[in-house]
This record gives structure tokens, sequence and C-alpha cells, in this order.
């Protein structure tokens, strides 16, 4: 299977973006410095959960936003008050309504005047709280001018995107009984999710490092028997292993990696709106994550059933395939297509995180780093892509492109599919904690790399490189969560954390233990080969 292997290689190489370690569900427009706060003017931005009763029946569920001005907004639902929901007349509310009102909420467009305006005539009306639909699908956040006074406003205020408004009054105009309940629940500090997915990123790059040094041992071992019997021409490279299934990177192509990255990220960016190229990108991650999970898969079983994975038959266009992979392809493709099927159903996640952490394990084993060097090349390069398409693309696009792509806002879809995610169970707002192949793959092949040396060196893991590359990565990943609470839950590039504290950690061992030098040109310890030392003994022998 190796034309497949090559191919999901070639695959997740090219797709291999870096997304935020985590999106939360109903981001905001507008930013927070472009709202100074004042006096009558200074509540915090806060999502509000506007839920509807139609005629007396619980209906659907409205996400908005918080104003600046007026009353804050209770947090807990047992606290709010299910109030009747009428339409304002007029209905932009730049005048004084037309009748007097008797605590209700008023729902109001937009239109060209003040929001300080319309909320204080809806409650010089007698209005409890004032809904403002918004003209766009997106939620802004609503501000006072710099000059505005008259701020003396006691009644909440909530914007709502133009889809809830429209609903809205649709349920108003049908002459139904429409009652509304506004609260903004707090978001738990620390959510279970988030511990999940660390674990979860932790574990993968474990296993592919693992994998990924045995192979190289196993070839190591392989490389002496051949030593001792053999001529040298006829010998392997060392720490390759089997040339069709185990590809090197190079410094072209970790320079490379930010060109590809960026011009796929910018496709991304503008069409997956349209619904045929989501399902390319689904078709693609199928692939990819069918040859993973059967080479995983394969891998495994073989340990129990070695004469059988010793049997191949050949395949048209694939060449010789072993039996175990015929056995397997049948469920792991499978596997795939009920994932396409019900990738946006309750429980999709729990698939797209098997095929991904298979995908992920199998690069891990494949592509390899020859040595520091490459590596800091690699990361280097990803770290500055990481930073500008999360934060510096927002002033040549009007947004982040990285969290728009990672959100999957323009496809009509729960993100894409190179994401690992977890709902976020104990969240009241819900959504996903997510974090992408990147910046689990990236530094995985740093950390896959400091296994190998250390096996090949003899290295215990207190001596060696790759317990404190591995303890450098979780604590990297560890505070780009902490960055995410501190930022309100605003996308971060966990590069911007992880690639300091993985290859800092590296470059500082390996200078303190003064093996940086072949750490960073050659990658492999220096050893001694067994036909040199018996062709030594044997020259001794003969002078004695």
């Amino acid at each position: 299977m190796d034309f497949l292997r090559i191919t999901s290689v070639i695959f997740i190489c090219g797709v291999l973006l870096k997304f935020p370690a985590k999106v939360t569900a109903g981001d905001i427009v507008h930013d927070d410095d472009l709202a100074p706060k004042k006096p009558g003017c200074e509540n915090d931005f806060v999502l509000v959960k506007v839920q509807t009763w139609i005629n007396g029946e619980e209906d659907a569920e409205f996400v908005g936003v918080g104003a600046r001005f007026g009353t804050t907004i209770v947090s807990k639902e047992k606290n709010a008050q299910q109030t009747p929901l009428t339409l304002s007349d007029p209905r932009d509310c730049c005048k004084p309504p037309r009748k007097k009102l008797s605590g209700e909420v008023v729902m109001v467009d937009r239109g060209h005047c003040k929001f300080t305006t319309k909320a204080n005539n809806a409650e010089a009306a007698g209005a409890s709280a004032i809904l403002i639909v918004n003209n766009q699908k997106e939620l802004y956040k609503m501000v006072c001018d710099p000059g505005e006074t008259d701020l003396d406003i006691h009644i909440p205020a909530v914007m709502l995107p133009q889809d809830a408004g429209i609903t809205l009054n649709k349920m108003l105009l049908n002459g139904s009984s429409v009652t509304v309940q506004l609260y903004s629940p707090k978001r738990p500090v620390v959510d279970i999710a988030e511990v999940f997915l660390w674990l979860m990123a932790v574990g993968t790059i474990l296993c592919g490092s693992y994998w990924s040094a045995w192979s190289a041992r196993e070839a190591a071992i392989e490389q002496d028997k051949l030593l001792k019997d053999a001529s040298e021409k006829e010998l392997p490279n060392f720490g390759t292993g089997d040339s069709s299934t185990v590809m090197d990177i190079n410094m072209i192509s970790a320079v490379l990696f930010v060109v590809v990255a960026s011009c796929f990220l910018i496709v991304l960016y503008k069409l997956m709106r349209f619904t045929w190229f989501f399902e390319i990108l689904v078709v693609l991650f199928c692939i990819g994550g069918v040859e993973g999970l059967q080479t995983c898969l394969v891998a495994l079983l073989a340990r129990w059933f070695k004469r059988t994975g010793q049997l191949y038959i050949k395949v048209p266009i694939f060449g010789a395939v072993s039996y175990l992979t015929l056995a397997v392809s049948p469920f792991c493709i499978t596997f795939a297509v009920v994932w396409a099927v019900y990738r946006n159903s309750s429980f999709g996640w729990i698939g797209q995180d098997i095929l991904g952490i298979a995908l992920i394990i199998t690069v891990l084993q494949i592509v390899r780093i020859p040595n520091l060097k490459v590596g800091s090349v690699l990361l280097g390069c990803a770290f500055i892509y990481d930073i500008f398409w999360v934060f510096a693309s927002q002033s040549l696009f009007h947004e982040s492109v990285m969290i728009v792509v990672a959100r999957g806002d323009k496809s009509g879809e729960d993100g894409i599919p190179m994401l690992l995610k977890i709902p976020r169970l104990f969240d009241p707002w819900g959504g996903y904690s997510i974090i992408g192949f990147g910046d689990i793959l990236l530094p995985g092949l740093l950390v896959a790399f400091s296994l190998r040396y250390d096996w090949l060196a003899k290295k215990n893991l207190r001596a060696g490189y790759f317990l404190w590359a591995m303890i450098a990565y979780g604590l990297g990943l560890l505070i780009t969560y902490v960055a995410l609470n501190l930022m309100d839950g605003h996308g971060q590039p966990a590069l911007l954390y992880i690639v300091p504290f993985t290859l800092g950690t590296f470059l500082m061992l390996g200078r303190k233990r003064g093996d940086l030098k072949i750490l960073w040109t050659k990658g492999e310890p220096e050893r001694v080969c067994p036909h040199v030392c018996l062709e030594s003994i044997e020259e001794s022998n003969r002078e004695g």
C-alpha cells in the first residue's frame, strides 16, 4: 500500500493548516479597544441568551450581545423573568413609541439613529428591555458616541442578529403570544473538554514518537546484521528504513511549508462557502483518515498475527498488499463513510477525532526531521505563519482568516474536518474546544526526533531529550489554554507558545550537554560499525 501511504502524506502536508487551539461559539465582531468605557457606558460586552415561548410553549433560543450602556443582565436562568415581547411603533424607535408599554420587552430595527436614543425612548414608553435587530447576520457591540451625555438608562439593551429578528417578527405578525427570557450565563473557568483535548494531543504525540523511534531502532538493528554479512555497497541507509515508506524533510520543504500552507489557507477562505468545495475537503480527509486508520490497525494486528502480516497478494495499481491490509480495509472505509454521512450529528466529533489521530500518528511515523537544523527552520516558519494568519491577517482581510476558516463561518458546517475537537459539555454556551493538526504534528515531529536520537544513543529518559521535549510540549499547550481563558475565549495561535517551549528546551539542553553540534547537523549519534570492530579485532590477533 505504498502508493496510498505516500498519497496520504502528500495530502496531509498540502492541507496541513494550523488553527487556533479553541474557537467558541458566538464570537463578536468588534474589539474592546474600539469601545472605550465612560460613566453610564461601562458595561462589559456579554453574550445574552434569548429564550422564547410561543403561546406558552418553549420554542427557539437566540443569542445576542449586551450593550455597553443600560443595566446589566442577570447571569442565572432562574432569576430571569418571562416577559411579553412586542414590536415597536415606529419600528426603529428613533421617535417615542405611539403607545405606552407596561413592562414588555420591545423589539426594534437598527435604523439610523443612536442606540442610546432607542433605549431612552423605549424606557420612557415603559419597556422593561429593548431588543435591537441588526441589519446583518453578525453581532455588533453597541457603544456610545464620544460626546453623548444622556446615558442614564435603566433597562438592558441587547442586539440580535438579523435572522433571529426575522424569525421573531414572523411570530409576532402571526398573532402569536411571544414571551422572552433574557439571561447571560457565565462560562466555567476551565471546561473538562480542554483537559481531554490536552490529553489527546499529548497522547497522540507519545504514540507517534514511540512508533517512529521503534521503526528507527529496528532499521538500525537490521543494518547491524547486514554489516556483519554483506559488503558496504549492499547496505541500506541508516535511520531511514524503507525509502518507499519514510520521508525526510529537507530545508527547502521546511521553508516552502509557509508558502504552500498560506496559499491553501487563502483558497479555503475564499471557497469554503461553496458546498462542493467543502465536500471535496471531506472526501480528502476521509482518504487520509482511511489510510491512517488502516496503517495503525495493521501495525497493531501484525504483532498478534505475524504470519498473516507477512503474506502478500499482488493487487493492480497498489502492488503487493498484505492479507491484514485487505482484512481491515473494508472496516476503515466503512468507518470513514459513516462519519462523512453523520459528521454533523451530536456524536460526529468522535469519528473525526479517531480518523484524525490515526492520520497524525501515521504521518509522524512516515515523515521525519533528519536533524535539529531542519526542525528549527520548520518550526520557526510555522511560528511566523501561525501568528500572521491569526493576528496580522485582520489588517488585510478585516477578520482573522485562520479563525474564520477553523470555525467554518462561511461553510454552513460546524468547522472544517482537519481538527480534533471535543464538545464543551459543561459550558452553557456549548460549542467545541478544538486544536488543529499542525499544533500536534509539527512539534510532534521534533519530539519524535528526540526519542529516535535517545534510543539510538542508548540514553535513558532522564539523560535523554525526549522526556524534556514531551514536558515542554505539554506545558506549551497548557499555557495556550491559560491564554485562551485570559483572552476571554478568543482564538489563540498555539504555536506561539508551543514552539518556544519545545524548540527552546531542546536547544538549551543540547548546548548544555555538548550534543548541539551533532543534533544540529547529523541528527544521529556516532556509532561504531560492527564490521569495523571485527576488522580491528582480526588485525590485533594477527599482530599478536
